[in-house]
């Protein structure tokens, strides 16, 4: 690496030129020129999201103040997340084809700065909680066009950002191969999972498959506590909604109920929990306890539904719950409350689930599935590893940054 001594620290408005998007106004949703504009939606951490872009009123003299370039660098202004103000992406489309809302910053690099450089500066800035520092507090952290072009930026040599572009690069091309590597595992367990349990969608249950009410393998349906919740780790640690992540419990994120727990309310190896309120796309995920934690209950948001398993084995009813045409059904069946929906547990269990009568084809079903879960985690691992490698990384190459 180049000696520090060759790193200038600039304003950033110094660095490229730093412009707040238009506001949306109830006029601009009908003026003439309607054109389309990216906003906080479309912007995530190194990537810009076109699936879902509006449309707003920009004259010809707007469009060449407000539109993207390819090389511009777009900024989150305004978050509900402190630590989410400032995610920023590189944008490498066409020219003329969007322009951008005041809930973004716009910077475009001047001639002495390489765009993927300055944003593996901002990159590293959000990560290290400056802008977070410098963001207005209100209801909505705003990072502020004025305070961030007030920062000071790391400017080295066009030789030396290049050569730090391309080893991030390097790194970030290793991290693409592992993310296409898990989605194809992904859709190859998908595949699975559908060809598995085509009898769901089938006229009648093939030879060997019964289709019977869920109730008549799974006897009860049992609501977890209403205990107001803490972070105590003193407490019972409690499985909530956001616990039940992919047919498993995620445990990074935990509450903890300061109230004694009923004993017959303590999770138990085998138990199947099921979401039954919240939005729509949380209705119906569900989960299987395999003593994760030595003691823990559930939140009264989730059911235990488990099966009687002389009949169903539990892995196999949270696959059958995980399904898609059965995560529409139910979804059919939920009624909508407060800014909520609910399902009913007996409207569940009223459900028809189609089955192999033989428990030894419900477990080569699941066990199958299961080792497509084992690969993916191990991906996920070493996608994990490689990102922390990269921010190391990150850091060392940028660390003569003020």
């Amino acid at each position: 690496m180049q000696a520090d001594a060759e790193v200038r620290l600039i304003p950033v408005r110094e660095a490229g030129d730093v412009r707040m998007g238009k506001q949306l106004s109830p006029a601009s949703r009908e003026a003439a020129g309607q054109f389309p504009y990216l906003r906080v939606a479309n912007v995530y951490e190194g990537r810009i999201d076109l699936s879902d872009v509006k449309a707003m009123g920009f004259s010809r003299a707007e469009r060449e103040v407000y539109g993207v370039s390819p090389g511009d660098i777009l900024l989150n202004e305004g978050q509900e997340n402190l630590m989410m103000v400032g995610r920023s992406a590189l944008y490498q489309g066409d020219p003329g084809i969007y322009c951008f809302q005041n809930t973004l910053i716009r910077f475009r690099p001047g001639p002495g700065v390489v765009p993927e450089y300055a944003q593996a500066v901002f990159v590293r800035w959000r990560a290290r909680g400056v802008f977070a520092g410098i963001a207005e507090k209100t209801s909505i952290s705003h990072l502020g066009g004025n305070r961030f072009g007030s920062l000071l930026f790391p400017l080295r040599p066009l030789r030396e950002q290049r050569r730090i572009v391309d080893i991030i690069g390097a790194v970030s091309a290793q991290e693409r191969a592992i993310e296409t590597s898990i989605a194809k595992l992904r859709s190859v367990r998908q595949g699975a999972l559908l060809a598995s349990m085509a009898a769901i969608q089938s006229e009648s249950p093939p030879a060997g498959w019964a289709r019977i009410p869920l109730k008549d393998v799974v006897p009860t349906a049992e609501y977890g506590i209403s205990e107001a919740l803490d972070r105590d780790p003193q407490g019972v640690p409690v499985l909530r909604m956001n616990n039940l992540q992919d047919g498993r419990p995620e445990l990074s994120e935990m509450r903890y109920s300061p109230a004694p727990v009923a004993k017959r309310l303590e999770l138990r190896s085998g138990d199947v929990l099921f979401n039954r309120t919240n939005s729509i796309d949380h209705i119906g995920k569900s989960c299987i306890w395999r003593d994760e934690l030595p003691m823990a209950t559930f939140a009264s948001y989730l059911v235990r539904i488990n099966p009687d398993r002389s009949r169903l084995i539990p892995e196999y009813l949270v696959e059958w719950l995980m399904h898609p045409v059965i995560r529409q059904r139910v979804r059919s069946i939920s009624t909508i409350a407060v800014q909520q929906v609910n399902v009913n547990p007996t409207r569940l269990r009223e459900l028809e689930i189609d089955l192999p009568v033989d428990l030894e084809e419900q477990r080569r079903i699941v066990d199958f599935l299961h080792s497509c879960d084992e690969q993916i985690h191990d991906e996920q691992e070493e996608l994990a590893k490689l990102r922390d490698l990269k921010q190391g990384l990150v850091d060392d190459l940028l660390s003569g940054e003020a």
